[in-house]
């Protein structure tokens, strides 16, 4: 260990796993746990901590994931798959080996330089592992719009894509075209499926401007929550009962909260 900190950090840490055991062993409710239940529920209350700048709540939110992780290897340790320790080795393995140019003779001057060698070790073990396509390793059960997202990187990559957002923009274009033709032939389910090729289009537009598209949402999310409830506390106050107003009637009230929340650009 490098100090007393990390020794004070480690025997936490063991205190912690030994009461997981425990509680797998002498509780009931505990015991009926199944693997990463709740992983997804507390991953996404640790990521509303970080967004909040919330230290205290993101104490307890980490702590919260550390222990479902717990709960996971040990569930996993029960049916002989593996035990923490050979988890916890194989973790530590993982970072030294894509991390070349820190442990090893690769050298690495930037931020996109080190991406760039961990993307090169990362295809190598693909290979290895006689995975055939460049998109192997993306999880199915992930956001859809993060794996959209990895898709697109994925396949530049491997030297597949759009050349530039205007060409994302066309093919987001063509497809709401094909959308609308079938609306208009009355075929819904083509409908749907031309507006999830638009939709899968359009999530990777951001990358093409240095953004991510799961952040922009979520901040397209937040701005639209705060204009709707500034218009309902405004039609609150002036008694109109949304549903009773036409289209213009809306918009104003629409309007009305982006002049009032929108910063000046």
């Amino acid at each position: 260990m490098s100090d007393a900190r990390d020794q004070s950090a480690a025997a936490g840490f063991a205190r912690l796993l030994e009461t997981v055991r425990e509680l797998r062993e002498r509780c009931a409710w505990d015991r009926e746990q199944t693997l990463a239940r709740g992983l997804v529920e507390e991953a996404y209350e640790t990521l509303a901590a970080v967004e909040d700048a919330d230290a205290a709540e993101l104490q307890s939110e980490f702590g919260d994931v550390i222990v479902q992780v717990m709960f996971g290897a040990l569930i996993a340790a029960e049916r002989g798959w593996f035990t923490l320790e050979e988890l916890l080795t194989a973790a530590q393995a993982k970072l030294v080996r894509r991390h070349p140019h820190v442990y090893g003779a690769a050298s690495a001057e930037s931020s996109a330089d080190a991406l760039a060698s961990w993307e090169r070790v990362k295809r190598t073990e693909r290979e290895q592992a006689a995975r055939a396509s460049a998109l192997d390793g993306i999880a199915r059960t992930i956001p859809a719009l993060i794996r959209a997202e990895k898709l697109g990187e994925r396949s530049r990559a491997a030297g597949f894509d759009w050349r530039d957002l205007r060409q994302v923009i066309a093919k987001v274009r063509e497809e709401l075209n094909e959308i609308e033709a079938a609306v208009d032939a009355g075929d819904h389910a083509a409908a749907g499926d031309e507006l999830g090729d638009a939709m899968l289009a359009l999530a990777n537009a951001p990358r093409f401007i240095g953004h991510d598209a799961e952040a922009m949402l979520r901040a397209a999310c937040d701005k639209f929550e705060g204009r709707f409830r500034h218009l309902e506390a405004a039609a609150r106050e002036r008694g109109l009962d949304l549903k009773a107003l036409d289209d213009a009637e809306l918009d104003a009230l629409w309007n009305e909260a982006k002049r009032a929340l929108d910063k000046p650009r």
